[in-house]
């Protein structure tokens, strides 16, 4: 992987891809369970926590994480526009997601001095952020983009750009995006079925996280 040149955004923000191989992306309906699934999934070995902006519970929810989880690194995804940015970073977010990008939201996103990775499903949309010193990035939708097959044609003429892929993602395909050299971690839900948090099922949710903690980077 080539080195960030001093004044891009990697540099100055540190790594979303290095907390974790495995992201778990938490979509949050009642505030009082974000604790509770939080711990759960930092016993199971997963620390870094995303919290999708898909329901009104979540900026509440990424607060109290925030506030009393202590071990977990909590961050923001489905980030769709600067006036989010801002609401997240004073919830207490340590970083952001967002499922693609424009030049205001990327400008926001760097402003927040939050490590973030913007969306991007085309080779376009990745030399796009290269130009603006941006190397991290969301693969978003994994799946239906192209998989692991796009993501390793990738990898030789855009050796600058490391991704997160999410969408599609679960216990039978992330060994295989994880193995692949310019993919720092994963997304995905599998280990937060809605049964088991409608049900407060936080030993089964810690077990299925411990499952994915055991899934490693490649070398």
């Amino acid at each position: 992987m080539t080195s960030s040149p001093p004044s891009s955004p990697a540099a100055r923000h540190g790594s979303v891809l290095d907390l974790a191989p495995v992201v778990p992306v938490a979509v949050v309906d009642d505030a009082a369970d974000a604790v509770p699934l939080a711990r759960a999934l930092v016993a199971g070995g997963l620390p870094a926590i995303e919290v999708t902006l898909r329901t009104p519970a979540a900026p509440d929810a990424i607060r109290a994480i925030a506030q009393e989880v202590p071990d977990a690194v909590v961050g923001a995804g489905t980030v769709l526009g600067p006036a989010q940015v801002a609401r997240c970073r004073a919830a207490g977010a340590r970083f952001l997601v967002s499922p693609g990008w424009t030049d205001a939201l990327l400008a926001a996103m760097d402003a927040s001095g939050l490590p973030y990775l913007p969306g991007v499903s085309t080779a376009t949309e990745v030399v796009s952020l290269l130009e603006r010193g941006v190397r991290e990035m969301k693969f978003f939708p994994a799946e239906a983009a192209g998989g692991t097959a796009y993501l390793r044609s990738l990898a030789g003429p855009l050796p600058g750009a490391r991704f997160c892929p999410t969408g599609g993602i679960g216990p039978g395909n992330a060994a295989e995006y994880l193995a692949l050299p310019n993919v720092g971690c994963v997304g995905g839900t599998w280990m937060l079925p809605p049964d088991a948090v409608a049900d407060r099922d936080w030993t089964r949710i810690e077990a299925l996280a411990r499952a994915a903690s055991g899934l490693v980077r490649a070398a």
